[in-house]
């Protein structure tokens, strides 16, 4: 039994490292969510006038413009949506991530 043992040693071990993989790609998405949450409330204070920093500047320079831009593109309406009411990104990348095969996962090599 000292084949299986080492297989069924191997498959855990294998287990493990994607259980591993799929937690760090969550995190690194939650990350990615919550730079983009600070940076929506950082904006939002700099356009209430709460905070200001030369480096922040730019950044809002480029947002107001990007803005003024989907506004001047107008007609199907998504420009008049305002950029609170866009889903996190976390909901994005779920939604496209396929959905669940009937076939087990293939094996790494």
């Amino acid at each position: 039994m000292g084949f299986l043992d080492k297989v069924k040693q191997q498959a855990e071990q294998a287990a493990a490292k994607a259980k591993d993989a799929a937690e760090d790609v969550q995190a690194k998405r939650e990350l990615g969510q919550a730079y983009g949450e600070l940076g929506q409330k950082t904006y939002d204070l700099v356009e209430a006038g709460t905070i200001s920093n030369p480096e922040l500047d730019p950044i809002v320079e480029r947002i107001r413009s990007l803005k003024a831009k989907l506004d001047e593109g107008g007609g199907d309406g998504a420009a008049a949506t305002p950029a609170t009411d866009t889903p996190p990104a976390s909901a994005v990348a779920d939604a496209a991530e396929p959905a669940p095969s009937d076939q087990p996962p293939a094996m790494p090599t």
